[in-house]
C-alpha cells in the first residue's frame, strides 16, 4: 500500500510538472457597439485557435506543455476605453502576449500601451500604413498594407474592354481608409487613370446622395470606395434608389462577407471588393488541415461564414504560439525578437513578416455574381470573368 501511495504522489507530481501555468493572450474586441459585427470575428477567431491548439496540447516550452488561456475584454468600440483595457491587461490581469482589436484607428492607439510595455501585439485586425511607420518594434499585423488594398482591381481595370476612363475615390476619414486613399491615389496615377472625383466623407456616414449625384452627373465609369460596412451598404442602397450605375464600383470592406449579401439581397450582385484570403484547401494548416476544413469546422461552430477577418485573426494567434516556442520562453524580448523571424505556412496563407512587422499577401478582387463570392483577378491574370460594364438598375 505504502509503494502505491508512494507512486501515485510521483505521477501527480509528474503530470503538474508537464503542464506548468498556462501562457495568458489578452485582446481588448468590439463585442458591442457600431463595428461589432466585424469585431466578434476576432473574438471566435481567437477562441476557436486557442480551443484548436489546446486540444493539440498547448504550447512547448523545452519539454513542458503549457495550455493557452485567453482573456477578451469588451470595448464597446470606443477607442479610449479600448487603451484603457490594454493598460488594464497587462498591469491588473498580468497576460503574457496581447492579441488585437480589429481596425486600424484602435490599433495604432492600443499598439502603444505594448510598446511602452515592450509586450508584443500580434494584430490582424489593423492595416493602416501609418501603424508601421512609427519605428515601433512590438507591433506585428496579419493583414497586408491598406497602401495597395487596391492594388490587383486597378491592375484588372487595365486590362478591361472598354477600359474605364474616368474614376471616383471615395474614403472615409479614419486612419485605414486614409492609407488606402493615398496609394489608390498613387496607384491611379501610374496605371494612366483619370482621377475626377477625390472626396473624403465622415466616419458613419449614412449621406451619399450628393457625392452619388455627382458621379452620375460626371458620368463616372469606375467608382472605388474606402469605408466600412455600414457605409458601404448605404452607398449601394442611395446607388439604386438614384439610379447611379458606374461600369464599375468596388469596396474595401463588405464584399466577401455573408452578412454582406445577406442585407442586401440581390442588389449585392455585382459589387467588387477583395480579399486576401479564400477557404482554399491548397492552404495547409498545422491545427486546421486547410483553409477548407477550418472554414467547414467555422461554420458549424459559429453558424456563419469566415472571411478573411477570421483567418486574419487565427493567424495572429498561430504566430505567437509558434514564435513562443521558437524562442522556448516566455520572456517578452525573446518572444519579439522570434516573431520578427517566424515564418511558417497557415490555413491563412504564409505568415512572414518584414521588417516593420507587417505581412505581405497579395489581395484578390472579387465580385458578388448570382449571390456567390467570386474571384475574379489574382493580380497577374483574370480568374473569372468580370461582369463589366454593370447593367443599369433597372435592368438587374
Amino acid at each position: 500500500m505504502y509503494r502505491f501511495l508512494l507512486f501515485l504522489a510521483s505521477s501527480l507530481f509528474l503530470t503538474a510538472a508537464a503542464w506548468a501555468q498556462p501562457v495568458t493572450f489578452g485582446a481588448s474586441v468590439q463585442l458591442t457597439g457600431p463595428v461589432a459585427n466585424t469585431g466578434r470575428y476576432y473574438k471566435d477567431a481567437y477562441e476557436f485557435a486557442v480551443d484548436k491548439i489546446n486540444a493539440a496540447g498547448g504550447i512547448r516550452i523545452g519539454s513542458t506543455q503549457h495550455k493557452i488561456a485567453l482573456k477578451i475584454l469588451d470595448n464597446q468600440s470606443d477607442v479610449n476605453l479600448s487603451v484603457r483595457q490594454y493598460v488594464q491587461l497587462l498591469a491588473q490581469d498580468k497576460v503574457d502576449f496581447l492579441l488585437g482589436p480589429f481596425a486600424s484607428n484602435f490599433v495604432l492607439a492600443d499598439s502603444s500601451i505594448a510598446e511602452k510595455s515592450r509586450v508584443p501585439m500580434v494584430q490582424g485586425g489593423g492595416a493602416s500604413d501609418q501603424i508601421y511607420s512609427r519605428g515601433y518594434k512590438y507591433i506585428f499585423g496579419t493583414l497586408p498594407a491598406a497602401s495597395n488594398y487596391f492594388g490587383s482591381t486597378i491592375e484588372a481595370m487595365t486590362k478591361l474592354n472598354p477600359k474605364p476612363q474616368t474614376v471616383a475615390l471615395l474614403y472615409a476619414d479614419d486612419a485605414f481608409d486614409v492609407s488606402v486613399a493615398k496609394g489608390t491615389r498613387e496607384l491611379l496615377k501610374k496605371a494612366g487613370f483619370k482621377t475626377v472625383i477625390d472626396e473624403r466623407y465622415s466616419t458613419n456616414a449614412s449621406d451619399f446622395s450628393v457625392l452619388l449625384s455627382r458621379i452620375k452627373s460626371q458620368k463616372v465609369d469606375a467608382v472605388l470606395v474606402a469605408g466600412h460596412e455600414t457605409e458601404v451598404l448605404n452607398f449601394i442602397r442611395q446607388a439604386k434608389s438614384l439610379n447611379v450605375s458606374p461600369m464599375l464600383y468596388s469596396f474595401t470592406v463588405g464584399v466577401p462577407s455573408a452578412d454582406f449579401r445577406q442585407a442586401l439581397g440581390a442588389d449585392a450582385n455585382g459589387a467588387s471588393g477583395m480579399t486576401a484570403w479564400l477557404p482554399s484547401a491548397t492552404l495547409k494548416d498545422q491545427w486546421f488541415g486547410n483553409a477548407a476544413e477550418f472554414a467547414r469546422a467555422w461554420k458549424a461552430k459559429f453558424g456563419y461564414e469566415p472571411d478573411y477577418h477570421a483567418a486574419s485573426g487565427v493567424a495572429t494567434v498561430e504566430a505567437l504560439v509558434n514564435a513562443i516556442q521558437a524562442a522556448g520562453s516566455t520572456d517578452p524580448q525573446k518572444v519579439r525578437d522570434a516573431l520578427a523571424k517566424v515564418s511558417f505556412d497557415s490555413l491563412y496563407g504564409r505568415v512572414t513578416f518584414n521588417d516593420k512587422g507587417q505581412i505581405s499577401l497579395p489581395q484578390i478582387m472579387v465580385q458578388i455574381q448570382g449571390d456567390k463570392v467570386v474571384p475574379i483577378f489574382g493580380g497577374k491574370e483574370f480568374i473569372n470573368k468580370l461582369q463589366y460594364p454593370l447593367e443599369p438598375w433597372a435592368e438587374r
